[in-house]
C-alpha cells in the first residue's frame, strides 16, 4: 500500500509539474497581418470615439494608388472580449472609466502582442488620449507586423549565397520569388501571384552618385528610372520601368542596420504601356563599401488591394545585414 501510495504521489507530482510547465508557455497571437481588434461597447464605437478610431488607425496608406486602410479594423463588444479576440496580436482596449488612462501591455494574452489600454471620463477625454496616443500605438503595431511578417517569411528561404557573395549582405527573401536577371550589380527577384507579381531589386552605385541637398530625391528617382531602362521592360518596344510623374513620390530619411537610409514611397508605371503600381526604395548610405545600396520592392496587381503585398517587400528588404 506504501507502494501504491508513493506511485500515485509521483504521478500526481509529474502532472501538476507539466500543468504548471504548459501554463509558462504563452499561447501564439494569430490573425492576419495587419489587424487590429477594437474592443469597444456600440454605443461609443457607433459616435465621435468610434470616428476618431477610424480616422486614425484606418487612414489611407501612403504610397499606394488606390485608397487602402493602414489596419484592418474588427470592433467587437467589451463583453465579450474572450477567446480568439484575446490571440490577436494588436489590441485596442477602450471604455469609459473613472479616470484618463492609457497603458501599454506586452504579451498579455498571447505572444507576440501588443494591448493598448484606453480609458476616460467622457468621450472626449477618450478621443484626446487618441489623437495623443495614436502615433506611438501605429509605430508599434507596425513594428510588431514587420517581425510577424519575417517570421513567416524564416520558415522557408533562399539560399542566400548568390545575395552575399554579390552584395555582402544577408537578405531573408522567401523561396516564393525566383530570379530573374543576375548582372554583376544587379538582381531581380519576382514572385508571381493569383492577380499578378511582386518583385524585388538589389543593386548598387558609387556613394558620390547621389546628389546632396535639394535634389536627393530627384537624384533617387533619376537613379530607379535608370535601372528600369537597363533592365526592365514590357513586352513592347519603349516601354521601360519609369517613376509616375503624376504623382510626387513620398520621401523619408531613416535608419536601416545602423545606417542612413533614404526611403521613397510612390507609383512606377511603364513608359507608353498601362502597366503601373506602387514601389517602395531604400538607398543606404553604406560608407564601410563606398556605396549606396538600393533594395526596392514593386508589385503589380492591377484592381486588386497592394498595402499587404507591399508590407511583405518591406518586410524583406527591413531583414538586410551589411556584412562588414
Amino acid at each position: 500500500m506504501n507502494k501504491s501510495l508513493i506511485l500515485f504521489s509521483l504521478i500526481l507530482i509529474l502532472i501538476v509539474s507539466c500543468k504548471k510547465k504548459d501554463d509558462a508557455i504563452p499561447r501564439k497571437t494569430t490573425g492576419a497581418i495587419n489587424t487590429i481588434s477594437v474592443i469597444i461597447d456600440d454605443q461609443l464605437w457607433n459616435g465621435e470615439v468610434g470616428d476618431s478610431v477610424r480616422n486614425k488607425f484606418a487612414s489611407p496608406v501612403i504610397g499606394l494608388p488606390q485608397e487602402e486602410p493602414l489596419f484592418t479594423i474588427n470592433q467587437y463588444p467589451v463583453k465579450l472580449m474572450e477567446g480568439f479576440m484575446t490571440d490577436s496580436r494588436n489590441i485596442i482596449v477602450i471604455k469609459k472609466g473613472e479616470k484618463n488612462n492609457f497603458e501599454i501591455n506586452k504579451d498579455q494574452y498571447a505572444s507576440p502582442q501588443n494591448v493598448f489600454h484606453i480609458s476616460g471620463k467622457t468621450g472626449g477625454d477618450i478621443i484626446a488620449i487618441i489623437q495623443k496616443h495614436s502615433p506611438e500605438i501605429i509605430k508599434l503595431i507596425r513594428k510588431t507586423e514587420i517581425e510577424e511578417c519575417q517570421r513567416i517569411n524564416k520558415k522557408s528561404l533562399l539560399d542566400p549565397k548568390i545575395i552575399t557573395d554579390k552584395f555582402h549582405i544577408n537578405l531573408e527573401v522567401p523561396t516564393s520569388y525566383q530570379y530573374v536577371i543576375q548582372q554583376e550589380n544587379f538582381i531581380w527577384l519576382k514572385k508571381e501571384i493569383i492577380s499578378g507579381n511582386t518583385s524585388l531589386l538589389l543593386y548598387q552605385v558609387p556613394i558620390n552618385a547621389l546628389k546632396k541637398g535639394n535634389n536627393l530625391v530627384t537624384s533617387i528617382i533619376s537613379m530607379r528610372d535608370s535601372i528600369g531602362g537597363l533592365y526592365i521592360h514590357g513586352k513592347e518596344p519603349n516601354t521601360d520601368l519609369i517613376t509616375e510623374e503624376a504623382y510626387a513620390p513620398y520621401f523619408f530619411k531613416i535608419k536601416l542596420d545602423g545606417k542612413v537610409a533614404y526611403e521613397t514611397k510612390g507609383t512606377w508605371e511603364l513608359k507608353n504601356d498601362f502597366m503601373s503600381g506602387p514601389f517602395i526604395n531604400y538607398a543606404i548610405i553604406d560608407e564601410e563599401h563606398n556605396r549606396v545600396l538600393v533594395l526596392e520592392g514593386f508589385s503589380y496587381s492591377p484592381s486588386k488591394e497592394k498595402r499587404d503585398l507591399m508590407h511583405e517587400l518591406e518586410s524583406i528588404i527591413k531583414s538586410v545585414k551589411i556584412i562588414k
